[in-house]
């Protein structure tokens, strides 16, 4: 949305320049107005890392995808598609490719909306953004993790670090870990 025709009207009204927390505080308004229409949504790049890191893994024969244990404990959380996982998905789990498309949409909506509630209104770029839900897609952590209370105080430097710590699963460190924290540290610090 283009807000400068707002910025505009309530800049003339007041007679003056902007503060800076006039501004904050105008955008805020705009958005709580807005609602979900204005929700951060991960983009293309936050998208084709998770699906590379996820993989759409165990494709059938028939070109179904079976669910399989997840790597790091050899059993739960069962995962299936582009790394679902859920009550409903466990041992004989299987799932089209549509059925695996939809679920990761839907996946990205709920992980976005979750690191929008997390970072709230923290100063954040699309690649912090979209290394952020990757982070939260694989670890569900982005509300207690160091990494988001560093990115909400802008110490992006010690935050993009914080990636690094989260590469253990069933407790074991895990080369698939490493290699896919790395890659979201590189895209939050836009390298």
């Amino acid at each position: 949305m283009n807000r400068k025709p707002i910025f505009d009207a309530v800049r003339h009204l007041l007679g003056r320049s902007f503060r800076t927390a006039e501004v904050t505080a105008l955008d805020a308004a705009i958005d709580a107005a807005l609602g979900a229409e204005t929700a951060r949504q991960i983009g293309p790049a936050g998208i084709a890392l998770i699906q590379r890191f996820e993989g759409c893994a165990k494709k059938r024969a028939d070109g179904t995808f079976e669910a399989y244990p997840d790597p790091g404990t050899g059993g739960d959380p069962w995962t299936i598609g582009w790394g679902a996982t859920g009550k409903s998905i466990g041992p004989g789990t299987i799932w089209t490719q549509a059925q695996c498309d939809a679920r990761l949409e839907a996946d990205l909506a709920r992980y976005s909306a979750d690191v929008g509630r997390a970072i709230g209104d923290a100063p954040t770029s699309q690649q912090q953004f979209d290394a952020l839900v990757s982070f939260h897609y694989n670890t569900g952590a982005i509300a207690r993790a160091t990494l988001t209370k560093l990115h909400k105080a802008g110490d992006h430097a010690d935050a993009a670090a914080e990636f690094g710590k989260w590469v253990h699963a069933g407790g074991r460190r895990l080369a698939g870990l490493v290699r896919r924290r790395e890659a979201e540290a590189a895209l939050y610090r836009g390298a």
